[in-house]
Parts: structure tokens; sequence; C-alpha cells
């Protein structure tokens, strides 16, 4: 399998952030995001638009942005815990009521955006969705790229997270705030991206002023020849050949 891909087009949303020049000049000065603003997602019918909260507004605007026009393709969402408030909310109503509301459970399954993204779009490609911990960034990239070696022409990769609520937010990593992005990818031809994954002798790097998937992003959008993470004893080395 060639390792390697093209980076066709990308998006990316968080409060105050919609647009590629905002994130470039965040990239290079990275500052606090707080922030009550709500994705449009005005590409997406109303009727399925209000189940979506605002998590998966997030995420299903960058994907209609990274897609622009393009032909259908299959798809990769990735979040490393999903919806969680929904979730918690859905555990309080179960403890107090002894019952969930069934549409509101079914928003909260780990692969609810990718679905209603495919059904509000008429869209038969295939999506998967990932979650692997500290990793999920990589692993999704790693899974389009899986999809991209199987003949698919091009592969969208959304990634999304927020802020673990209470009672959890104990486990949610410091600096994490409300973003998604989404890149379009493709194989690639005389030059591209390319990965390697091995042991790495050292420990986990220390930490990055922005979350890791954003480093990830920060990569892939600019133009370092390599991007490096190590975490658990494995090293993601990405280059640019």
């Amino acid at each position: 399998m060639d390792p390697r891909f093209t980076l066709h087009h990308w998006a990316a949303w968080a409060p105050g952030l919609a647009d590629p020049v905002a994130w470039q000049d965040w990239f290079a000065a990275p500052r606090a995001v707080v922030g009550d603003e709500v994705p449009a997602l005005s590409e997406m019918p109303a009727m399925m638009r209000r189940r979506v909260e605002r998590l998966g507004r997030a995420a299903l605007q960058v994907a209609y942005r990274a897609l622009q026009g393009a032909p259908a393709c299959p798809a990769v969402f990735a979040s490393r815990y999903g919806d969680m408030q929904r979730s918690v909310d859905l555990m309080r109503q179960l403890a107090n009521d002894g019952a969930v509301s069934p549409t509101a459970f079914s928003m909260s399954v780990h692969n609810a955006f990718a679905a209603l993204f495919s059904i509000a779009r008429g869209d038969r490609s295939n999506y998967s969705a990932v979650a692997a911990g500290a990793e999920t960034a990589e692993c999704a990239l790693v899974e389009a790229i899986g999809l991209l070696a199987e003949g698919a022409p091009e592969v969208l990769v959304v990634y999304y997270d927020e802020p673990l609520p209470e009672p959890l937010q104990g486990f949610s990593p410091e600096g994490e705030f409300l973003r998604a992005w989404a890149c379009r990818i493709g194989p690639a031809t005389e030059s591209g991206i390319g990965y390697t994954l091995q042991a790495a002798a050292a420990a986990d790097d220390p930490r990055d002023a922005i979350p890791a998937d954003l480093q990830l992003l920060r990569f892939l959008t600019g133009d370092a020849p390599s991007h490096r993470r190590v975490v658990e004893g494995r090293q993601w080395l990405w280059r640019r050949a």
C-alpha cells in the first residue's frame, strides 16, 4: 500500500475561526478559543438540521465545505469522544425516568453524524466512524489511505471533538475546545504526504500549545517538511515527499 496522499481541499470550524485564513493566523499564534457560535449548516435540510446539536453542526459544516461540490466519495468520520454531552444527558434521563428518547439515542451513537450526512445528501458511498483514543486523527487518515489503496479516487476525512461535560471533565485533556475539521484527500502522484509508524525509544512528546489533531492539521495545511508525534511508545512521522 502506498502510504502517500495529496490534500485536495480542507475546511475547519471553531468559535471565531471559520475560514482558512483565520486558521492559518491562529496556527501561527494560538490563543484561547471561546464563544457560543453555532455553524449555520444551511446546506442541510431544516428538518434534519434541527436534530443536530452544536458538535454535530460543526462536524457536518466542515464536511460540506470540504466537499465543495465534488462528486460523492467514501468518508471517514472521527472523534475521540463523540457527542458525549448527549450521552450523559441520556444516562441522566435513564436514571431519573427509566427510559430514554429513541430519537435522542439515535443521535448519540458514534456514527450518527456520518449517517445523517449520508442521508441528507442521498449518498450511498461507504462511510466509517473511528475512535482510537489519543491517536484518533492519525488513525482516521490511515483508514482513508487504505480506501485510496482500494481504488477510491478521493476520501473525505472529518474530525471533531469538544471538552468533556460534567461529571467527566476531569478526563478531558487541557486546552480542549469545540472544533471540527475536514479534508478531502486523493492518491499521490509524483509527490505527496506520507507517514511511518514505529516503536519510539523516547517518551511521549511534551504537550504542544494546541490539541494533537490540530497539530496534524497544521502540518497538512502548511509547508513544514515533517511532523512527528510520540504517544504511548509509538512514533508517528509524517513527511512531505
